[in-house]
């Protein structure tokens, strides 16, 4: 089989093992929660950009995450909502349309990690340096800040993604409920201990160091709130961190699980549900979080609603 015949080829989805009952509910619950992510984080994005009172660096840079949950979201939920519709036989997939979904779910997985590791070092800056904090979080370094999250997602993404490509397969079942570089490399009857030692080491790294980072930003943080005195600023910063700290640490919940459950195929269908979860309970709270905490964000959805009514 040549390249251009692999390429083009067609593929069919596993897909949600569930009854057609449980079908029903899977699609409503499934559709109430994408309207809602797009709608808030839509929502998110419409009002720091028309607010000129957002336009901080703080905010500036969380705008990433509301863009990133979007791609997150779209890239899994609206397909999963036509395969619950289709008949198991019929769930095809052209190899392209997957490599696309495969790129975009691990860019998504990538990005949650590298912005929450930017709004840190904000959040550092601000605490630890609240002096020289304008002068460091210039614009020139929200511009570096923000290419560094994204360009450190898309280049290791798109290498992971692309010695996947490289293959010929010979198979043409996807046993998932979605397309990821795992399901692409495993079409393939050629050796992939590359793609595996690749795979391995881009996770590891990349959690390592998010952890890494994270912690040791908060650590620091810690030490400068103990040694300060001034009450009122201590509970300023542990609020904003608190806000920070509680969607991190959704996100890495939620992406654990189903790197966990993967140890054990018994719990297939578990795990695929919590690969779906990881695409809906962080785009669907991050908003919720970060609106609820931020004063300014939450007078500005106040003053919408009574302009509206």
């Amino acid at each position: 089989m040549d390249n251009l015949t692999f390429r083009y080829s067609v593929l069919l989805v596993e897909g949600l093992q569930i009854s057609p009952q449980s079908s029903q509910l899977t699609f409503i619950f499934l559709l109430m929660a994408y309207i809602f992510a797009m709608v808030s984080n839509i929502g998110i994005l419409i009002q720091i950009s028309a607010e000129k009172s957002l336009h901080q660096p703080m905010y500036i840079l969380f705008c990433h995450l509301p863009v990133s949950d979007i791609i997150g979201t779209t890239v899994l939920i609206p397909r999963l909502l036509k395969d619950l519709m289709t008949d198991p036989t019929e769930r095809y997939i052209t190899y392209v349309e997957c490599v696309f979904q495969a790129f975009f779910a691990h860019l998504y997985g990538t990005t949650s990690n590298t912005i929450l590791m930017i709004m840190a070092f904000d959040r550092y800056v601000a605490i630890c340096n609240p002096l020289r904090y304008p002068t460091i979080m210039s614009n020139k370094m929200i511009v570096k800040l923000s290419a560094g999250a994204w360009g450190a997602a898309v280049v290791p993404v798109s290498i992971l993604i692309g010695l996947s490509v490289r293959l010929s397969h010979c198979r043409s079942f996807i046993a998932n409920h979605f397309c990821d570089n795992a399901s692409l490399f495993k079409l393939s009857c050629e050796n992939t201990v590359i793609n595996n030692v690749y795979g391995l080491t881009f996770t590891v790294v990349l959690l390592t160091s998010s952890l890494g980072w994270v912690l040791l930003t908060y650590l620091r943080i810690v030490m400068v709130c103990i040694k300060s005195k001034n009450k009122a600023t201590n509970s300023k910063a542990i609020k904003t961190c608190s806000t920070h700290l509680t969607v991190y640490i959704i996100m890495q919940i939620c992406g654990f699980v189903p790197i966990f459950l993967h140890r054990f195929p018994v719990y297939a269908e578990t795990r695929k549900f919590g690969g779906v979860m990881f695409h809906v309970i962080p785009p669907g709270l991050n908003p919720i979080i970060y609106g609820l905490q931020s004063k300014e964000i939450r007078q500005r959805m106040l003053k919408m609603c009574i302009n509206k009514s």
